[in-house]
């Protein structure tokens, strides 16, 4: 009878080569190892990076040149939601303004739709598009966000890209963009005023 489990054979007339095996370190000697801590996860905004403060006015901002939408996210942090337009190249020239209702054009048709919330911030991207290189959602609501009810896509027409946000209550808000990869980021504060 064997009793060791690494490198084990059997002894006698029918004695075969035991199976290969590697051994793995026990418990104590993975314990007492050097300890590595894992790389963060890239943080929402570089260390980096300075942000502007919060204003209470439309912002625009951008550069000339055309870039496709390959990503749409919506967040809530401890001070702020975020929604962020990720694209293939440099931010395009964008304006975001604010409104006192959620009420939003649906691109050239000339309908409108109201979102979630009592307030609004209407993005426009101009000399960009999303139509063949976005497939998420478009409609994404957030009952539970302090600012942040809905955001929805309104227009992917003849080179412009607008998203409606819903929002709680009129909230101020930051916009700037960020590089590897191109983000175009506006932040409402949750501070009640």
């Amino acid at each position: 009878m064997c009793l060791v489990l690494v490198g084990c054979t059997q002894i006698g007339p029918s004695a075969t080569p035991a199976a290969n095996t590697t051994s793995t370190p026990s418990a104590v000697s993975v314990a007492s190892g050097p300890r590595f801590s894992q790389p963060p996860v890239s943080p929402p905004t570089p260390p980096t990076t300075t942000l502007p403060a919060f204003a209470c006015s439309d912002s625009s901002g951008g550069h000339t040149g055309v870039a496709n939408v390959t990503d749409v996210r919506v967040s809530e942090q401890a001070t702020y939601d975020r929604f962020v337009l990720q694209f293939d190249g440099p931010v395009p020239s964008y304006t975001v303004k604010r409104q006192d209702h959620p009420t939003f054009p649906m691109g050239a048709s000339g309908q409108t739709i109201t979102l979630s919330g009592v307030a609004g911030a209407l993005l426009t991207v101009h000399s960009a598009t999303e139509a063949n290189t976005y497939t998420g959602p478009t409609d994404m609501t957030h009952a539970e966000y302090l600012v942040i009810k809905e955001a929805r896509m309104t227009q992917d027409f003849e080179g412009s890209v607008s998203w409606g946000l819903g929002l709680d209550h009129a909230a101020c808000m930051r916009t700037f963009v960020l590089t590897s990869p191109a983000r175009l980021v506006v932040d409402f504060s949750t501070a009640t005023s």
